[in-house]
């Protein structure tokens, strides 16, 4: 097992070329967030546009356009029909893949429901689309009913579970996995090939057929809804920028705690949120970018 440090993440971190421009650092195509849930969809993409991704685009269900393009002028949105409920449809899938062919990386699930849509939604990106699928929340609740069509996916694939949504993935108990997290995480990995595991708790494993990555830095600041959210954002954009898959989730962890450890210093664990984390990223990613 691999301990992460800031060597690694400095290493690892997408180069950003004076020429750059937004069409050469990466486009993120984000299907997250419902009614009731924005803010999941507002913070995945606040964290994903603070790591540098250059365009970031969101389909959303009309519902909860008029908030998200409030809170977020920076993102393309592409508001879709949804369903009754306010969560994207499986009638909105035209729309959905179109805008996925143009992205270099797809983040699914943040805030998005669990509903048989979900799954319809999920099981047409892992089939059809060719670039990086990071799945988050929902969308990991939604593949724990058909697990199997991981077999099935085009491209690589990141999931970013917390323990429950783990044990839901593997039928495991809650307190079997606690056990020994980097037994529970080796064993998926090396079950499902080539897919990266991100399994979160006090200490978080990265796993790819049976390499693992750790980091043992816990804090109880992040114990907070949308957290997650934030992680996902950050592990996306990097994918979306063309970090290899691997070590795209290992860097994003490690950054993502990076910034959460500034945030309990500068604002004590009790009173830190996800959306401070966020703006803790950009001290992260100075110390990373000198030191690279």
């Amino acid at each position: 097992m691999i301990p992460l440090d800031r060597a690694f993440a400095a290493r690892h971190l997408p180069r950003r070329p004076d020429s750059a421009h937004k069409g050469t650092m990466g486009t993120l195509c984000s299907l997250t967030g419902s009614y009731g849930y924005a803010g999941a969809a507002i913070l995945s993409a606040r964290a994903a546009l603070r790591s540098g991704v250059g365009l970031h685009y969101q389909v959303l269900p009309e519902r909860i356009y008029p908030i998200y393009a409030a809170a977020m002028p920076e993102s393309v949105c592409v508001p879709v029909t949804g369903s009754g409920v306010g969560t994207l449809s499986r009638a909105d899938l035209p729309a959905i893949l179109n805008t996925a062919d143009r992205a270099t990386a797809v983040l699914i699930g943040c805030g998005m429901g669990n509903t048989a849509d979900t799954l319809a939604v999920l099981e047409a990106v892992i089939r059809r689309v060719s670039v990086p699928v990071i799945i988050d929340a929902d969308g990991i609740n939604a593949l724990a009913q058909h697990i199997d069509i991981l077999k099935e996916r085009r491209a690589p694939v990141i999931l970013t579970p917390h323990i429950k949504e783990f044990s839901r993935l593997t039928g495991l108990t809650v307190d079997a996995i606690l056990q020994d997290l980097s037994a529970a995480a080796q064993r998926f990995s090396q079950e499902h090939p080539d897919v990266v595991l991100v399994l979160k708790s006090h200490r978080t494993v990265i796993a790819r057929n049976g390499e693992l990555y750790c980091n043992d830095r816990s804090n109880s600041g992040l114990a907070k809804g949308g957290s997650g959210d934030v992680l996902a954002g950050i592990i996306a954009s990097l994918s979306a920028q063309g970090a290899e898959p691997f070590t795209a989730a290992a860097a994003g962890v490690f950054i993502h705690s990076e910034a959460g450890m500034i945030c309990a210093e500068r604002l004590g664990k009790t009173a830190m949120l996800p959306s401070d984390v966020i703006e803790s990223l950009p001290q992260v990613y100075q110390a990373l970018q000198s030191n690279s």
